[in-house]
């Protein structure tokens, strides 16, 4: 029985998160099973380590056809052969960001939106001609986005460390930019729950120059007052500072925000979803966000899940002993088994269901927006 949603920071411990090879953002089924699957044994890291393709492969729109079965997607259990598509490409869409971020699908205007957060953006891929516009700029450092169950985007804001949702009509609601009277760090990632209600993570990693700001002097960021923190800010927001600890936190369609999940329960919140049912939730935590003392958490990552139940998890190599080869995606099924993966020439960040029957995989890496379609569909939206 699912617990009510706001007595969830007292029933889910830290043993029931995915924290583990390539974390994950995502939807599935017994967190603790998916947990211990994602543990390689002690150095015997999964393979393959290397993100080339035998014979190495070409990207971008002059490329060589591929033959199927794309090299790229590989089973690694019979049970992924009924998820892939086996007659289609995996494509690089776009390229040109700095750290591609947040993707969501407007099911509505069938377009896919995105974050370069350090370029100060937020992107458009138009499904009808392929095209890549600006969408918003500036986008105060948007880090994650999705759409609510009435089509309105919400976005993850670095900068201005809040939440918003933009109005059918254009105009912007705050959604959360404090809790009991004291600023959020930068929130990073967001889903809706069908009872109005909005769930997002608040680690510190846009206290930093290149994604946000850092703190006025005296902050985690900025303790001896070393950095100009004015620089290129605005004045009303140059002078913000961390106050409060990691969280995941529940905004309230009457406006009332509660935290559900501490610090202490979970470091560096990142990626978070909801079960297909909305009766489970599944945060990830990550690695040491600018300013913690602590050790942080272990990978950053988001993951979707499908209809099925299975785990779509955006990975990327780290320096701990992992190649690069697990750049892309990973794909689990709710016992937690390992049954294939995408691989990316890039680290992956993050990754959304979309396309008009939502069959298709989108993937932000790095620099890169890549696509491919897939026998299955998500199961939320956004």
């Amino acid at each position: 029985m699912a617990p009510e949603p706001r007595s969830i920071g007292r029933v889910i411990s830290r043993r029931r998160f995915m924290s583990a090879m390539t974390a994950v953002a995502g939807t599935t089924v017994l967190a603790p099973v998916v947990a211990r699957a994602q543990a390689p044994p002690a150095g015997k890291p999964a393979e393959p380590l290397s993100t080339i393709t035998t014979p190495p492969r070409e990207w971008g729109p002059n490329a060589q056809p591929m033959t199927y079965v794309d090299p790229d997607v590989i089973t690694v259990d019979p049970a992924f052969n009924g998820l892939r598509q086996g007659n289609t490409p995996l494509l690089r869409l776009w390229t040109g960001s700095l750290w591609a971020e947040g993707p969501a699908w407007n099911g509505q205007g069938r377009y896919l939106v995105w974050s370069d957060i350090p370029n100060n953006r937020q992107l458009r891929w138009l499904e009808d001609d392929g095209r890549v516009t600006v969408f918003r700029s500036p986008s105060n450092n948007s880090n994650g986005n999705t759409f609510d169950f009435q089509g309105r985007q919400l976005s993850c804001e670095h900068l201005t460390r809040r939440v918003v949702r933009y109005e059918h009509d254009g105009s912007i609601t705050i959604i959360a930019d404090s809790f009991n009277g004291k600023r959020l760090n930068s929130p990073n990632d967001v889903v809706p729950h069908p009872d109005g209600s909005y769930w997002f993570t608040d680690p510190p990693y846009g206290g930093q120059l290149y994604e946000g700001s850092v703190d006025a002097p005296g902050g985690p960021t900025n303790p001896q007052g070393r950095i100009k923190h004015r620089l290129g800010q605005p004045p009303e927001l140059a002078n913000l500072k961390r106050e409060l600890p990691h969280a995941v936190y529940r905004a309230d369609p009457s406006g009332r925000v509660d935290l559900v999940i501490s610090e202490q329960q979970l470091s560096n919140p990142n990626g978070l979803c909801f079960s297909p049912d909305y009766k489970k939730l599944y945060v990830i935590s990550t690695g040491r966000g600018p300013g913690d003392q602590g050790p942080g958490g272990n990978r950053d990552m988001h993951a979707f899940s499908d209809v099925n139940g299975n785990v779509w998890v955006s990975s990327n190599g780290n320096p701990g002993g992992r190649g690069l080869g697990y750049s892309g995606v990973t794909v689990w099924n709710p016992e937690g088994k390992l049954l294939g993966r995408i691989r990316l020439p890039e680290v992956c960040a993050n990754i959304c269901f979309g396309g008009p029957k939502r069959n298709r995989l989108f993937m932000a890496a790095s620099q890169s927006l890549y696509a491919i379609y897939v026998n299955t569909q998500g199961a939320a939206p956004g």
